[in-house]
């Protein structure tokens, strides 16, 4: 009888258990959701995904719940009014479903981050100051008169934090934007925690804006690499057009140097005159007429040499009368 009572509450616990794990985990927020100061009051607000019994509110590592409401269909709200140092730590809730029935695991943290004005806002500075142009190296530098405490850099427009460094020695710390874009440009300002209990923090103390513009072009540099392109592409293009026109060029010279060695080979055209004699018979001399005629022969000299042809003769016999 013993054992099937010990394997019945077993089953039991382990149903219970899964149950648990399948419920889906509430999600906790702050409002105001910004820092707040001493005295204020902020209520948080437990978000469910389905009605629960019971939500509780936890603080952070403290098995004991704080504030019980019962019977919350999808929402929770618990205040804390005026609140104090002691109120400035971490919270959790959790809660009881209905069906499925089961515990929640708990929320994630949320931090109750509290302005404590008695202590005095840093100082700060930015190195380069303000324009800066596109990949320089920033830094931040915050101090006060206060040793020990955790620096933290903010930026407008976000509500964590951008930067934190932990218990900073002399009451000075650096921070360091590396090789800056115009994401980083903006307002930032700083703050210090002081270690002990609670989350107390300094409040925010005066700005410094921080501007990145483009880069600017070193001294005879007017155009960057697309200059440079440019003028690498124009010096091909000339390169090519006087490699044309002395191509073109030499091509002339050639073939009127072929056309002048063929003009100068031995007995082209050139011709001289020179003298052809017909001789007649003294018997058949009567009755005769003699005419003068030209006669043109090849000529061997070079062309161009002047020269001055003697005048060529030719006799020719001709009939005038009849028969004899």
């Amino acid at each position: 009888m013993a054992p099937m009572a010990v394997a019945l509450i077993l089953g039991w616990w382990l149903v219970a258990a899964s149950r648990a794990q399948q419920l889906p985990r509430p999600s906790l927020l702050l409002h105001p959701s910004q820092r707040v100061s001493l005295g204020d009051t902020v209520t948080l607000r437990c978000h469910l995904p389905q009605p629960a019994a019971w939500v509780r509110l936890y603080m952070y590592q403290n098995a004991t719940y704080i504030e019980q409401k019962d019977n919350v269909q999808d929402m929770a709200e618990f205040s804390l009014a005026e609140i104090k140092q002691a109120d400035a730590v971490i919270y959790r809730c959790q809660y009881q479903g209905l069906a499925p029935a089961g515990i929640s695991e708990k929320s994630d943290p949320v931090k109750l981050l509290v302005t404590d004005h008695s202590y005095p806002p840093p100082g700060i500075s930015l190195s380069p100051e303000e324009h800066v142009e596109i990949g320089t190296n920033v830094t931040i530098r915050c101090w006060n008169n206060i040793d020990g405490v955790a620096f933290f850099l903010h930026k407008e427009g976000h509500s964590a934090p951008v930067q934190r460094q932990k218990l900073s020695a002399g009451g000075m710390a650096s921070f360091t934007l590396f090789r800056v874009t115009p994401a980083d440009s903006g307002t930032y300002r700083c703050s210090y925690r002081i270690w002990g209990c609670c989350l107390l923090f300094s409040p925010l103390g005066d700005n410094v804006t921080l501007i990145v513009i483009p880069r600017t072009a070193p001294p005879g540099d007017n155009g960057g690499p697309s200059r440079d392109l440019v003028a690498a592409v124009a010096g091909v293009c000339a390169s090519a057009i006087v490699f044309i026109i002395v191509l073109t060029v030499s091509f002339l010279l050639v073939a009127q140097r072929r056309r002048m060695q063929t003009d100068e080979r031995p007995g082209a055209t050139s011709r001289s005159s020179e003298t052809v004699q017909f001789q007649v018979s003294p018997g058949d001399s009567e009755g005769l007429i003699y005419a003068q005629l030209q006669a043109v022969t090849p000529s061997t000299h070079p062309h161009g040499t002047s020269t001055t042809p003697e005048p060529p003769t030719i006799y020719a016999e001709v009939g005038m009368g009849g028969p004899r």
